[in-house]
């Protein structure tokens, strides 16, 4: 399953495996609309970063889903359910702002699959207890930090590059929380994310 949710996140600024995402839908997607009429104006594409924005999208619905299962599970303790709650709402975060920008750039944002369809994709009748909730949650912050590390080095301009590394920033966060509560150690070697 991992396997299956990494490779995604790691295509998640991919179309096709070739077309990387352009600086105008990161531009849009910071909330730099005037980077991004420049970005354009330099002969950005929308068609296709309006694709990889919905995978995006699509990825973080998936994210906000796995917290609402997490926290419906009745697995989850009184103690860890506002720290889910919490990492829900900056996915939400992230949501707000790939709709945003699909629409900018004149897409139809991708609709969030339902509940049950994400907990069977997930394999959620599997979990058993707290320790199975937050091995998977740390599994998807993991992807998600990967595929927005993934990205940065496509672009020239910092800005761009800064966009991303804030994105991978929140997911990384999530993903030491999340060992931290596992009680893991701390990876035993440098540049453990993005490799």
């Amino acid at each position: 399953m991992s396997s299956t949710i990494d490779t995604g996140r790691r295509s998640l600024l991919r179309v096709s495996g070739t077309a990387l995402l352009s600086a105008s839908a990161v531009a849009l997607l910071a909330g730099c609309e005037r980077m991004a009429a420049q970005a354009q104006a330099q002969g950005g594409s929308s068609a296709g970063d309006v694709q990889t924005l919905n995978v995006a999208l699509g990825l973080e619905h998936e994210a906000i889903s796995a917290y609402s299962i997490a926290a419906g599970s009745g697995l989850v303790s009184k103690a860890v359910l506002p720290v889910a709650v919490q990492f829900q709402g900056h996915h939400k975060e992230h949501r707000d702002a790939l709709i945003a920008t699909i629409r900018k750039m004149g897409g139809t944002p991708v609709a969030a699959k339902p509940d049950a369809e994400v907990a069977k994709a997930l394999n959620a009748a599997s979990l058993k207890n707290q320790t199975d909730v937050l091995r998977l949650a740390q599994r998807l912050e993991r992807g998600a930090a990967n595929a927005y590390i993934g990205v940065i080095p496509s672009f020239g301009d910092r800005a761009l590059a800064q966009v991303s590394a804030r994105l991978a920033a929140d997911e990384t966060m999530h993903w030491v929380v999340l060992s931290q509560a596992l009680s893991d150690s701390l990876p035993a070697k440098a540049l453990s994310f993005g490799a």
